[in-house]
């Protein structure tokens, strides 16, 4: 839906790029951005109701979780050292369907403007 809704607001892209760590979901080559699209409950998106932890073997659960955050930052890190720009765009915030407002979201983190300096951001719906 999100790719859907950035290619019809003219973005190109490549979609998991295996010469980046991680595979990023969406690269934008152009303005040096990577989107990726992370799952509530795997990725332990703070705070919301979908990060919920299974009542059986939790401590299982608990060392899966871990291990998929701390790749996460080790993705992210690696990226924003080789000069990438990363935008984690959360479920929740997809529930529904693409919003224009996430779209917006997305296309100012992307097109850079002022806020050229952020080089990491997330987007969440709670």
């Amino acid at each position: 839906m999100l790719r859907r809704g950035l290619h019809a607001r003219g973005f190109r892209f490549r979609v998991h790029d295996q010469r980046l760590p991680g595979r990023p979901d969406i690269v934008l080559r152009k303005w040096r951005v990577v989107i990726e699209v992370l799952g509530c409950f795997w990725h332990r998106h703070q705070g919301c109701p979908k990060a919920t932890t299974p009542a059986t073997r939790p401590d299982f659960w608990r060392d899966k979780f871990d291990r998929n955050v701390r790749r996460d930052h080790a993705n992210a890190t690696a990226l924003m050292e080789a000069g990438w720009r990363v935008l984690v765009v959360w479920e929740c915030a997809l529930t529904r369907g693409v919003s224009e407002s996430v779209l917006d979201e997305v296309t100012a983190f992307v097109m850079g403007g002022e806020h050229h300096e952020i080089r990491y951001r997330e987007i969440g719906a709670f």
